[in-house]
């Protein structure tokens, strides 16, 4: 049963089509939101989902030179969430959005949930709440858990606690001196236990407390009288830490002392702070410059500013009962306009492949003038050009060949009918058979073999068979050879024959190829050049060297050039044997030069002469 291409190409488009709105609506169920809420919902409960993504979108910046990434944490908080959480920068260009998944999204509130600026204390200020400062290791003031209100100081921002900015080997260094604490307390009878707190272990001691028979856990640095059992380095800043926490102080101070404003500089485990002198209270322009160092300090190594939007996730369930019936209604559209769409293209499609069917049947009985009309610049129109192609090229080697069978049969049967001439007249009595006769007929012999010759050549050209020997020779002696084998043919033709190359030119050809190449050249040359010149030069170019065979005959017309090495072509139709050979010498001459990966080019102006070169590569 024949299936049609149009059939087939609809079936596959309306497939293709069906499958890509039931996997658009797949993803649209679990991942787009159609409506988002721009407010945020003013209860403990949202406030809390609020503040945990605001404090995870704060940790990501405090620990990111900048938010590339942070599209995975965000879709991971939305969907965990069940809120829609975008964050842009300060000039409003998107970040990131979880709606933003297909494409378009509604738009965001007019107002930011919170501004994240991990660059000043981790400050900001969330829809209805205060300014508030996460202060993860304030010891200078006591000991403080979670959120709390700080003195103004500068060096103490909330990304400086301990685990900020650890490497995987100070984590280590860290977790050996923890358990070094442990063994220490325990070797003095005390209980301890190692805790790790955001990325380092803390040494808890269990000691008496203020109320009978219960005991408390508490950190041996946040103690008055802390013992030599902890070690000093285990509570101290990373490496990168320190970096920003001296470059901070470095900036700060610098900014005070040209301000004229006095200062307490600290240093606890590390950590370098700088506080208000005398009652501690920061003037404007103290809080100025800590404002300035820390911004400059931690630019390097946070995120920049942004702006987070918080909304509700309210999802289009497209397999509900309004959602399915809206999206059969899309899917039932998009398959409508489709088929359309596919049978008009196909029709167009499917007319050029007919009539390319109908051209070919047409070749196949014979009718090698079939040709199928083209328009446009497509893949099917560059298959009709390339059929058309085809049968150009068929229908000039079928004439080709017509035309070779019928010229080997006019080469062959001169000679052979001026030997049986001869020989018939020879028998009758007619001609004697005297050495002028044998000559005669060895002349008509060796035409015979010539041609034979010829033809084996270009028969073991086309076939791939024509043998090559080569060997480094030297072109220059080539070359000389052959206008030392042709010079009797000139002069009896009186053609001045010379040769300009002289300096070596030495390449890997086969020599005795080479010479009949140039041989056919040099013996056309003479022939078109009755009382003129023929030279014969080599040189060398970039890439190899060209040999040349230039004359001042005749010339040769342009229409003529393209055909020139085609079998039998001549631009001379005569057929006598002063003026035209067979008609294969430039036609071997192309194959020779051609197996040694060269090329043939001729140049001519009629009444001035010829010109052919050929390039043979050095190597």
């Amino acid at each position: 049963m024949r299936r049609s291409v149009l059939i087939r190409f609809l079936g596959l488009s309306l497939a293709v089509a069906l499958g890509a709105v039931i996997a658009t609506a797949v993803i649209a169920t679990y991942s787009t939101s159609e409506k988002l809420q721009g407010e945020i919902d003013l209860n403990t409960g949202q406030l809390q989902v609020d503040g945990e993504i605001y404090g995870e979108l704060s940790k990501y910046a405090s620990e990111h030179p900048g938010w590339s990434g942070v599209d995975k944490l965000v879709h991971d908080l939305a969907d965990k969430l069940g809120r829609r959480i975008a964050v842009t920068a300060e000039d409003g260009t998107v970040i990131t959005d979880s709606a933003r998944i297909l494409g378009a999204a509604p738009e965001l509130p007019s107002v930011p949930a919170a501004t994240i600026d991990a660059r000043n204390d981790g400050s900001a200020t969330l829809a209805g709440t205060t300014t508030v400062y996460a202060a993860r290791k304030t010891v200078a003031f006591g000991k403080v858990e979670g959120y709390a209100t700080v003195s103004p100081v500068i060096g103490t921002p909330f990304m400086m606690y301990p685990g900020w900015g650890m490497t995987d080997e100070e984590k280590r260094a860290r977790d050996a001196l923890a358990k070094k604490a442990v063994a220490c307390y325990a070797a003095k009878g005390q209980s301890a236990s190692v805790s790790t707190t955001d990325r380092i272990p803390q040494v808890m001691v269990e000691s008496a407390g203020s109320t009978a028979n219960v005991k408390k856990l508490e950190k041996p640095l946040v103690r008055a009288n802390p013992d030599n059992c902890m070690p000093a380095g285990l509570n101290a800043p990373s490496a990168k830490a320190k970096i920003v926490n001296d470059d901070e102080i470095r900036r700060a101070t610098d900014c005070l002392d040209k301000a004229g404003v006095k200062y307490d500089l600290t240093d606890y485990d590390g950590i370098k702070s700088v506080q208000p002198k005398d009652d501690g209270t920061a003037s404007a322009r103290f809080m100025e410059c800590a404002t300035q160092a820390r911004v400059q300090a931690l630019t390097p190594y946070v995120a920049p500013p942004a702006k987070l939007y918080l909304g509700a996730k309210s999802t289009f369930d497209v397999f509900s009962g309004e959602g399915l019936l809206r999206t059969a209604a899309t899917a039932l559209g998009v398959l409508l306009i489709a088929a359309l769409v596919m049978i008009f293209a196909g029709r167009r499609l499917v007319r050029p492949i007919v009539a390319l069917t109908g051209a070919a049947q047409r070749m196949r009985n014979g009718d090698h003038a079939a040709r199928v009309p083209v328009s446009g610049k497509d893949e099917v129109a560059r298959l009709g050009n390339a059929f058309n192609d085809m049968a150009e090229s068929i229908q000039r080697h079928d004439f080709q060949r017509k035309a070779m069978v019928s010229d080997v049969a006019h080469e062959l049967r001169t000679p052979l009918a001026n030997i049986k001439g001869y020989l018939v007249a020879s028998e009758d009595g007619v001609v004697p058979l005297d050495r002028e006769l044998v000559s005669s007929l060895l002349e008509e012999t060796a035409l015979l073999e010539h041609l034979v010759a010829d033809l084996q050549d270009l028969a073991l050209a086309d076939a791939g068979m024509l043998r090559l020997h080569p060997a480094p020779r030297d072109l220059t002696e080539l070359a000389n050879q052959v206008v030392s084998a042709h010079r009797p043919a000139a002069d009896a033709a009186a053609v001045s024959l010379t040769s300009t190359a002289v300096a070596p030119a030495i390449a890997v050809v086969d020599g005795a190829r080479i010479r009949q190449a140039l041989g056919n050249l040099v013996s056309n040359a003479i022939r078109y050049t009755p009382g003129g010149q023929v030279v014969v030069g080599v040189r060398l170019v970039d890439d190899g060297y060209k040999l040349t065979v230039t004359d001042n005959g005749t010339g040769i017309a342009e229409e003529h050039l393209p055909h020139l090495f085609d079998r039998f072509y001549r631009a001379d139709q005569s057929r006598t044997r002063s003026t035209g050979g067979s008609g294969l010498g430039l036609a071997i001459t192309k194959h020779l030069i051609e197996a040694h990966d060269g090329r043939i080019t001729v140049t001519s102006v009629v009444g001035s002469g010829s010109t052919f070169t050929v390039w043979i590569p050095a190597d």
